[in-house]
């Protein structure tokens, strides 16, 4: 029968009480360069207290999330280095216990933190999010959102496919607007174009200038001309260009509707979505890695001691980080499988923390 012991419970508690202990000492530090950053704009902007206190502890949440992988791994280190300086790993190891029954009070703790990076990473911090961004672009951006704004081709429903040139979000206006609607068959039934499209706030029409339709049947092709014309769409503007961070905004079930939809529509950054969707669901398996690889590398005594375990920790951060970014932009930008952008970062760690457990255990 699975039991705690003394050993387990102490290990366990060092895990937890460090971890916390790092993280809420590190993120009050990334508040307050926050803060130093943004005073100026926060003072120019006539947000309310309130809106402000949202903000932060709105991200608060969205820096925790982001940091809780790299402190979960420093915070091993320090604490098992400290505990290896005493000889407690020697003494621990000698009693008879091995080295593997002395990583289940390390397992468990990685399997509580992450259960709290998944709940996190998917149900709680995408409404953070969400709230962080709108008062960024209300107050910090002024309405500049991250769009993409060149060369949009959506399709808006099931037979409906739009492109625009250029879209300035600050006018509402776009240029080079087409709008194709094809039939059942998959023949193209008619195409609207216009030398640009204005959306109307006040009564949420879009204005076409230069408005030409072409309807195609069978044999003949008829053309309707108007200098300008208000219409209406089925789709909204962020329908037709999604700011950037929108899957961040999403929880797991929404973010897999998103997906759907844009895949639907045949939007070009779907694979953005995508490797969001996976990079949060292979999050979880960091807490178990990064906890192997500190303890491997943090469970023998050396003359360096804390400080050097540190230095290595610190660097082997930095890989993580850079093997992500690498192949984050991959999937985004070079077609790379979302999937296995997601996934090889982990896979490479892996091995990695197998061969450092091997090495520990000598």
């Amino acid at each position: 029968m699975f039991r705690l012991t003394i050993i387990d419970k102490y290990i366990l508690k060092r895990y937890l009480l460090t971890f916390f202990g790092i993280l809420f000492l590190f993120v009050p530090i990334g508040i307050l360069a926050s803060l130093a950053e943004k005073v100026n704009k926060i003072l120019e902007s006539k947000a309310t207290a309130e809106e402000i206190w949202t903000y932060y502890g709105n991200f608060t949440l969205v820096l925790g999330n982001m940091l809780m992988p790299i402190l979960l791994f420093l915070a091993i280190i320090f604490f098992t280095s400290r505990l290896s300086a005493r000889s407690e790993v020697v003494a621990i190891l000698s009693s008879g216990i091995s080295f593997q029954r002395f990583l289940r009070p390390y397992l468990i703790g990685a399997t509580f933190v992450a259960l709290l990076i998944f709940l996190m990473s998917n149900f709680i911090v995408p409404s953070a999010s969400a709230k962080y961004h709108a008062f960024e672009d209300t107050y910090f951006q002024k309405n500049k959102e991250d769009r993409q704004i060149r060369n949009i081709y959506n399709q808006v429903a099931e037979n409906d496919f739009v492109y625009v040139s250029f879209f300035d979000p600050e006018r509402l206006i776009g240029y080079n607007f087409t709008l194709e609607h094809f039939d059942e068959s998959g023949k193209l039934d008619y195409k609207l174009s216009a030398s640009n499209i204005r959306y109307m706030k006040v009564d949420s029409t879009y204005r076409l200038t230069a408005y030409k339709k072409r309807i195609f049947n069978k044999e003949f092709e008829y053309v309707e001309q108007q200098r300008s014309l208000d219409t209406v769409f089925d789709f909204t503007i962020d329908d037709l260009m999604p700011v950037s961070y929108i899957a961040e905004t999403k929880n797991l079930f929404e973010l897999n509707q998103f997906i759907d939809d844009q895949k639907r529509r045949g939007s070009a950054t779907v694979n953005s979505y995508i490797l969001e969707k996976y990079k949060r669901l292979a999050l979880p398996l960091s807490a178990y890695i990064l906890t192997l690889i500190a303890v491997a590398v943090s469970s023998v005594k050396r003359r360096g001691g804390l400080g050097l375990n540190l230095a290595f920790g610190i660097a082997i951060a930095f890989v993580y980080i850079f093997f992500d970014r690498v192949f984050s932009t991959l999937a985004e930008q070079a077609g790379f499988s979302p999937l296995m952008a997601a996934l090889i970062p982990v896979f490479f760690f892996a091995i990695i923390a197998v061969f450092l457990l091997q090495r520990a255990k000598r």
